[in-house]
């Protein structure tokens, strides 16, 4: 089976090569191995993804009050890690290269969502590149606030559904069809993408890292997004 996680490992001082990024220190647990199958680990992973688009909808909403008190480093390193672990790791190492070319074969449903899973990768980068160029100057000028909160938001919207369709649809499918025994070597193989383009576990090395950037934002504290109570109206 696909054995991948244990509890969290540290990795801190390995370099990620070719990315620009330091594999965050996490702790190690109590050394109990699990297995996580291959299609849970892909879904681990959008939740990592989840996080940072919390964080973009979080800062867009700042930014149409104040952009001058939006730290733009730390929102550079959101989108640095969302290129690293989503857009290249995730998107064109496991998806674009081993998932959509199976789908595309089987047919069906999951076949149909190809062309548009790809044309939201490609978006989705436009968008990643336009973060970096106007934050790289370390402060967001106060121009860019307003475009910048779009971008942020519509990104946000675009990623929510897309990630919900492939946890739902696209990866039972590839389940499915690459069979048991396929699905198994398939699980094997991401994992050694995974070791050799961290240099360890990726997952483990992003929770620690946007858990970080979740504290550097103002969006750690989860009981913060507890909806307001439901107001009634008193007759």
């Amino acid at each position: 089976m696909y054995q991948r996680r244990n509890a969290l490992i540290s990795l801190a001082g390995a370099a990620v090569v070719g990315t620009g990024l330091a594999l965050g220190s996490c702790a190690r647990g109590d050394e109990q191995q699990g297995e996580v199958t291959a299609n849970e680990d892909l879904m681990r992973e959008h939740g990592i993804l989840r996080r940072i688009l919390i964080i973009y909808r979080e800062v867009a909403a700042r930014l149409a009050t104040n952009g001058a008190g939006v730290d733009a480093g730390a929102l550079a390193s959101a989108a640095k890690l969302f290129q690293a672990f989503g857009e290249h790791y995730h998107e064109q190492l496991l998806e674009e290269r081993h998932i959509f070319p199976v789908i595309r074969k089987a047919g069906g449903e999951a076949a149909a969502l190809v062309d548009t899973l790809l044309a939201q990768h490609a978006r989705g980068r436009e968008v990643t590149a336009y973060i970096l160029d106007r934050t790289k100057a370390g402060s967001i000028a106060t121009g860019d606030a307003a475009p910048m909160a779009r971008s942020l938001t519509a990104f946000s919207r675009m990623y929510e559904p897309h990630a919900a369709r492939e946890d739902t649809v696209v990866f039972p499918a590839f389940k499915s069809a690459v069979g048991p025994r396929g699905y198994d070597e398939l699980g094997e193989q991401f994992e050694d993408i995974e070791k050799r383009e961290f240099g360890g576990d990726g997952f483990d090395m992003a929770l620690g890292r946007v858990a970080e950037l979740e504290r550097r934002l103002g969006t750690a504290d989860l009981g913060s997004f507890t909806a307001p109570a439901v107001a009634t109206a008193v007759s």
